[in-house]
């Protein structure tokens, strides 16, 4: 690139500010904390859920160089134009200890440039919206000097930062806060977590991030040519959010050559962070690979506007809400199914410790069905406790010397003790 072009771009986006009413994200204390130790952190996820505010939250408190590569001027720049950018920083700028880059897997080679910066122990944060872009670099020239820190959309509790909704301590006990924080959650339920859509409720954002993740992020990135395909495909996963589906069967009904090439579509999917599919638990490595997935949606607005619905199909919204949350701490999930179905079981090292049932409602028509998928996971890895999450019921049952704890969706994601 042209030295005066690039220092232009620099000069101008270092100009850029972070606005005054920004919600403390519950990631920023943990991001925090890696600034004085020796790794490359890298921020992943999802556009638009908040990498580059918590990227610029950090430089505002410790100050450093910055420049976003997601800069339509910066369609040229190349490995070599790096130098330049560093004589660039200091000329501007003098000697800085802290280097801010956003959405830099755009740059194919960056991984060399941010190792020697790292060599000259220089602290480094990037930020990703390509998991595999981001994996297959870090693997190759990083591999021990990074850490990874995920972001999705708004938690619920954010969600009420936003909506300045504060918890105060015993809030389960007063009537009137647990009012206040039910009505949040029915918005949440259906809004998401995508900061910018909670401002604005435009739907056109939702389809202009959607319409970026699939051109940008997948199509040209891939050199997909069937953008149809691909189309149909996220309009099935969006309208199926929490359901079972067959590679097989989709290679049919979108009319793809082979499953294969389903498989590898939803890998592109998933890269983006836009839709995860959630593998079956069974010992056999080879059993679970083969077995069926099951397909969950980053966000329930984005799923909701995407996809088509006869119905309002809140059990399918509160399960897709509660597999995003199981992610976001961090959990290694599964779905189990023998004879009946249990929608989440957690592992740990070699071990399944919890088992989770999500339904609205908990009544005579559904009780045997969720009862019995969840008592079958919990003999199965002999489990002395398990969880339904609805709506917004609670209680405690005893069934077959097994204690069963019905908790409302709101109330597991506000505490993490479950």
């Amino acid at each position: 690139m042209n030295k005066q072009e690039l220092k232009e771009i620099v000069i101008d986006q270092s100009k850029r500010r972070i606005g005054e009413d920004l919600i403390d994200r519950d990631i920023y204390d943990k991001a925090e904390e890696t600034i004085k130790n020796k790794f490359i952190i890298i921020i992943s996820g999802i556009r638009r859920s908040g990498k580059s505010t918590l990227l610029n939250q950090l430089r505002e408190k410790y100050l450093g160089y910055y420049l976003n590569f997601d800069d339509d001027r910066l369609v040229h720049f190349k490995i070599e134009d790096f130098q330049i950018l560093y004589e660039i920083f200091l000329e501007l700028f003098g000697e800085r200890d802290y280097f801010y880059f956003d959405e830099i897997q755009n740059i194919e080679g960056w991984e060399r440039f941010v190792r020697r910066l790292h060599d000259e122990n220089l602290k480094i944060f990037v930020t990703g919206s390509n998991a595999s872009m981001l994996s297959r670099e870090l693997g190759t020239h990083l591999t021990g000097r990074h850490l990874e820190i995920p972001i999705y959309p708004f938690s619920f509790l954010e969600y009420l930062k936003f909506k300045n909704i504060e918890l105060e301590k015993n809030w389960q006990y007063n009537t009137h806060k647990r009012v206040e924080i039910k009505k949040a959650f029915n918005e949440y339920l259906y809004l998401g977590g995508f900061p910018e859509y909670l401002h604005s409720k435009n739907k056109e954002y939702l389809k202009t991030l959607y319409e970026n993740i699939l051109y940008r992020d997948i199509l040209v990135h891939y050199n997909l040519s069937n953008e149809k395909a691909l189309k149909e495909l996220v309009y099935y996963s969006a309208s199926n959010v929490s359901k079972e589906i067959s590679f097989n069967r989709m290679k049919k009904m979108i009319g793809l050559g082979s499953s294969t090439t389903v498989k590898e579509y939803f890998a592109y999917l998933e890269n983006s962070y836009l839709v995860f599919l959630l593998p079956k638990f069974e010992y056999s490595l080879k059993k679970q690979i083969f077995a069926n997935k099951k397909i969950y949606f980053i966000d329930n607005a984005l799923a909701l506007n995407l996809g088509f619905r006869i119905s309002d199909d809140k059990g399918r919204l509160l399960e897709n809400l509660v597999f995003t949350e199981l992610k976001r701490r961090k959990n290694e999930v599964y779905y189990f199914s023998e004879k009946g179905e249990c929608d989440f079981v957690i592992k740990e090292g070699n071990k399944i410790i919890k088992a989770i049932q999500v339904c609205h409602d908990f009544n005579k028509d559904n009780e045997k069905r969720e009862i019995n998928g969840l008592l079958e996971s919990l003999k199965k890895f002999k489990l002395k406790k398990g969880i339904i999450l609805t709506n917004d019921q609670e209680e405690e049952i005893k069934i077959e010397n097994r204690l069963v704890k019905i908790v409302p969706v709101w109330k597991f994601l506000l505490e993490k003790d479950f």
